[in-house]
């Protein structure tokens, strides 16, 4: 017996810009066109249409009765941890008999990373390839913000993994809202830090409302302090790697396969500076400040070929 694949529902915020709705809309149309053997659909929380409730509405009359759920946003905060379930266990009640998956976020993954690096070189123009120019740059990464404190954190945790190996001066964060710093408040830091150029770059998929406010507060506060270069590098957009991980979302979603941090695992993926240990065998091993841990105290094996690693 042949099972059919579960279809695929995008999960968007939601913004008040259209430009920003209609990059959503153009994105699960394209995911949708470069997979016809799959049923795709999108929809919105809040403030733009079609709310997902249409778009599950649109999958059931196409015959769907399974489905898989990924959520288009980079961190785990309130939508994605609250407000999509609520509203996918109201639409099974809506349409009895429907089952569905819910899949992860998608960042902070190497693919994303790397088309943030492309955005800064794009701001930074020809000289970004230059030996030298990158150890000058100082990057403030600018998040949402969030009143959860683990969404935030997954904005450093974004940041970290942008500056290991590619040879930026720094990279630092801040927010656009509901936490601290925003964005003056992340430039003074980087001034402080010794920043002489910076580049300010938005941790968003697409254009709306917030990352138009971070380039005016940049804008204004750049005016302020002619003394520093700053400039403003673009969102990530609708790239080939972002369509490409959201179905790597959606297969984990869909064969219910459950992963740790895999995506930023250096013995899986080759990330900057760290290519050798791709595919390295893991052995037990003592952390060098741990003393008199010499009674037999080992950590279990890394295994990298498999989906688990076993601790």
């Amino acid at each position: 017996m042949v099972t059919t694949p579960p279809a695929l529902l995008i999960a968007g915020h939601g913004t008040r810009d259209e430009a920003g709705a209609e990059a959503f809309r153009d994105f699960v149309r394209e995911l949708g066109e470069r997979h016809p053997e799959l049923p795709v659909a999108g929809g919105f929380i809040e403030l733009s249409p079609p709310p997902l409730g249409d778009a599950v509405a649109e999958l059931v009359e196409r015959g769907v009765r399974r489905f898989a759920a990924v959520p288009l946003m980079l961190v785990s905060a309130g939508h994605a941890k609250g407000d999509i379930p609520a509203a996918l266990a109201r639409e099974k009640e809506r349409h009895p008999g429907i089952s569905y998956t819910y899949g992860r976020p998608l960042g902070p993954h190497p693919a994303l990373l790397n088309v943030l690096e492309r955005r800064l070189d794009e701001a930074l123009g020809d000289p970004a390839r230059t030996p030298g120019v990158r150890a000058e740059v100082t990057v403030l990464l600018v998040g949402r913000g969030s009143t959860d404190p683990d969404a935030n954190a997954e904005v450093h945790k974004a940041a970290r993994l942008l500056w290991e190996g590619r040879g930026y001066a720094g990279v630092e964060t801040a927010f656009v809202s509901l936490a601290e710093p925003d964005v003056p408040g992340g430039l003074d830091r980087c001034v402080k830090l010794g920043a002489r150029r910076i580049v300010v770059l938005p941790f968003f998929l697409f254009t709306g409302i917030l990352p138009d406010r971070v380039r005016d507060q940049t804008e204004s506060w750049a005016a302020a302090h002619p003394e520093v270069e700053v400039r403003s590098a673009d969102v990530i957009g609708p790239e080939p790697e972002l369509l490409d991980l959201v179905m790597e979302r959606y297969r984990e979603a869909a064969g219910d396969e459950v992963r740790m941090n895999c995506d930023s695992c250096v013995y899986r993926i080759a990330l900057p500076g760290f290519e050798d240990k791709v595919g390295q065998p893991q052995q037990p091993h003592f952390h060098p400040d741990d003393e008199g841990h010499d009674h037999g105290h080992q950590h279990g094996h890394h295994h990298h070929g498999g989906h688990a690693h076993a601790h």
